[in-house]
Order: C-alpha cells, then structure tokens, then sequence
C-alpha cells in the first residue's frame, strides 16, 4: 500500500503509515525500522562558545558533550514554564538543533537576542538539512537520528530502506506513549513545568549551574510536589474514533486534566498520555470524551 500522509497538525506531511501499522510497531521495537523526519526544522549553531552558551540556556548540561552524541534539552521562562523542547547533537564545529515545526522563528530570534558578545551564530538550517530516524534499537530520547544533507537524503533514504522498514508517525507515537516521552505542544500547555512532565534527570540535568527557570525546578523538587503529573492512560478500545489531542478529562463529571497525544499501540491497544491534577486518585476511572480510561502512573 502507498503511503498515507498526516494532513494537519505539526506533523502535517510527514507519512503516518503505510497500511500496516502493526508490522511497523514490531519493527521499530526491533530495531528494524526507520523514518522520515525532515519535516523537522533544523537550527546550526555555530562558533568556539556554542556549547558553554547552550549550557547557560538550557536544562541540559553541555559544556563537555562529546561530537556525535545526541542529548534533549528544554529553554524555561523565568518562572519555569517550558517555552521550547529540542533534541541536539555536535559535530565538533557546529551544534544542530532538531525543532518541532512551529517553534523555530521564536527560537531563532530568543537566541539570536542572547548572544551578547559570544563568539556564537544561529540560523535556520531546515534548507540545508534534514533529519531521518534511523534503524536501531531505540534510544531514551526517541533516537538513532541521522542528520543528513538534503542534497544527500535519497541516497540515505535508499540506504536505509534497503536494510530496514520504513515506519511513520503512527508507529512513532505509539511507541514514544508506551515509553511515556512527552512532547511539546502536546502534553505540555503555557503553564507546564518540567517536574510535572517526568524529564527530571533526562532533560534537564539536576547537577548543573544556573538557568533560567531552574529556582522553580530545584524549588518544587526539593520542597513539594508539582500540582500536576503525566500517566498513561489505557481508554476504552471498542469505540473507533480517537480522543482528539486537548479533550478534557474528567473524574465523576469534574475536569481533572487533558489528554495528549494518543496512539493504537500493537500490543497495549488505545493509549495516551495525559496530564492530570496531582489529587487525582490513581484508580479513579477517568472519562474522556465520555471514553471510560484508567491510569497507570509514571514514576
């Protein structure tokens, strides 16, 4: 079957599968698969500074990131809330910055005003190159990446076809809901803090120096709980439409939270991952778009 396209949202298209989403589950559960991701905007950063600059802005710590190794990093506000979710990986002269679509002109601009007198500069690099989720098992951030030149992708695209199965986003997201991996614009809203997304420790880096936002991560982490946390919710398989990304959930008629992103996992049936108030009792039978869903608690 040839593929099918996603045609709207922030994955607007990219391939949502296809016609086989099971057999493209098992194969990216295998390591067998891969994907087609150069819908993703890509920011270079550049300049001897680049990486003691990133570290001062980021959750993430990268003063010593070795060439080749990819890492996830968030940019807060000042009083904690998540502006921007991005994976990143250097290459020894240039720092790449994987984006969803959407973000990358605000980015651009915020760092671009952050320079001061650094020896750093930034562009838009999504005309230059492109990004493909390449075969191997995955990694706690999503990966293998491969970043590619877009004048080199078909031959890449080939290669990787060649030795593995292409999957799309379908497979994609149900595998990044199972492994409980929020993303931005989805489980998270203008108010979300890292503490309640469960990237402590991954994301943001709890040993590192100063960055903005980081008083209100050390803060709740240290003193209390965040009003808010992400689960997994098992919903009711027998109806054939989704819970659209955002619907509400509510405990006996209350709105107590709202879903992310959902997913036809081969082996789990429908999940989704969701954000819900703290006080929310972890057997409580939740309703979403009158779907009864149960939770499973993400440590």
């Amino acid at each position: 079957m040839s593929a099918v396209v996603v045609q709207d949202g922030v994955d607007k298209g990219a391939i949502w599968h296809f016609g086989e989403p099971v057999k493209e589950q098992r194969a990216l559960e295998a390591g067998k698969a891969w994907a087609d991701l150069s819908h993703l905007n890509i920011i270079a950063v550049s300049g001897e500074d680049r990486l003691t600059w990133l570290h001062d802005l980021t959750t993430q710590f990268l003063k010593d990131l070795s060439a080749g190794i990819w890492k996830s990093a968030l940019i807060l506000d000042p009083r904690g809330h998540i502006e921007y979710q991005f994976n990143l990986v250097d290459d020894a002269t240039t720092t790449w910055l994987a984006v969803d679509p959407g973000y990358v002109d605000t980015l651009i601009a915020y760092l671009t005003k952050m320079k001061f007198m650094l020896q750093v500069d930034v562009r838009d690099a999504t005309s230059e190159y492109a990004l493909l989720r390449a075969p191997g098992l995955t990694t706690d951030i999503g990966g293998p990446f491969a970043l590619v030149p877009r004048t080199e992708l078909d031959h890449m695209k080939e290669s990787f076809g060649g030795v593995a199965t292409q999957v799309g986003t379908w497979a994609l997201d149900a595998q990044r809901v199972a492994q409980h991996r929020p993303r931005i614009g989805f489980e998270t809203d203008h108010k979300t803090i890292p503490n309640e997304i469960g990237v402590l420790n991954g994301a943001v880096h709890m040993n590192k120096g100063c960055y903005r936002g980081q008083e209100t991560v050390a803060k709740i982490f240290n003193l209390g709980n965040p009003p808010r946390r992400l689960v997994m919710l098992h919903l009711d398989g027998s109806d054939v439409g989704f819970p659209s990304q955002g619907s509400t959930i509510e405990n006996d008629g209350v709105v107590v939270g709202f879903i992310g992103t959902v997913a036809r996992h081969y082996e789990l049936g429908t999940i989704a991952l969701a954000i819900l108030k703290r006080t929310t009792p972890i057997d409580a039978v939740l309703r979403v778009d009158g779907i009864p869903a149960s939770q499973q608690a993400i440590l």
